[in-house]
């Protein structure tokens, strides 16, 4: 989806990594919960730091700083889960972020959107659905169905346990 695309106003959560600020599109967002014990599961990507008992659901939990080449999330009073529908070759799954903060909801309207940068062709910002404008600073609005490819997700659904 493209900046193109949103055309009305839309509500999205702000949550902090590191210092930088990013959002989601609340309809993508189910539930925030606080940090809780995280189950490591073996051999899978650096990012997924494990999964989670959701009222007896398995949901794998994304460390989205190492995602985005950061540090790891270092947990603290404020860390928390992001649980998020994500669409998966037309099937949706429920993936839990993990965010070193939740800061807010914020309606934006288009015009304060404008177009993810264009950094040449080796750097993919398709996962970037725009940049909004707050204040005096830029929210990343993530489309959160390409933060993760599709190698990723079956990495991790293929871990997945029972």
């Amino acid at each position: 989806m493209s900046v193109s695309a949103i055309t009305e106003a839309t509500q999205y959560l702000t949550f902090k990594l590191d210092e930088e600020v990013f959002a989601l599109d609340v309809s993508k967002v189910k539930e925030i919960l606080e940090y809780t014990t995280v189950t490591k599961v073996p051999q899978t990507p650096d990012f997924m730091r494990g999964v989670i008992n959701l009222r007896g659901s398995v949901v794998p939990v994304i460390d989205l700083r190492l995602k985005f080449g950061m540090t790891v999330t270092e947990q603290s009073i404020n860390t928390c889960i992001i649980v998020a529908e994500v669409d998966m070759e037309g099937e949706t799954i429920l993936l839990g972020a993990l965010a070193d903060s939740v800061q807010e909801v914020n309606e934006m309207e288009p015009e304060q959107i404008e177009a993810a940068p264009h950094i040449g062709t080796r750097l993919n910002t398709d996962f970037i659905k725009g940049m909004g404008k707050q204040d005096n600073y830029f929210v990343m609005i993530l489309d959160i169905d390409k933060v993760f490819s599709s190698d990723d997700l079956a990495g991790i659904q293929s871990s997945d346990m029972p």
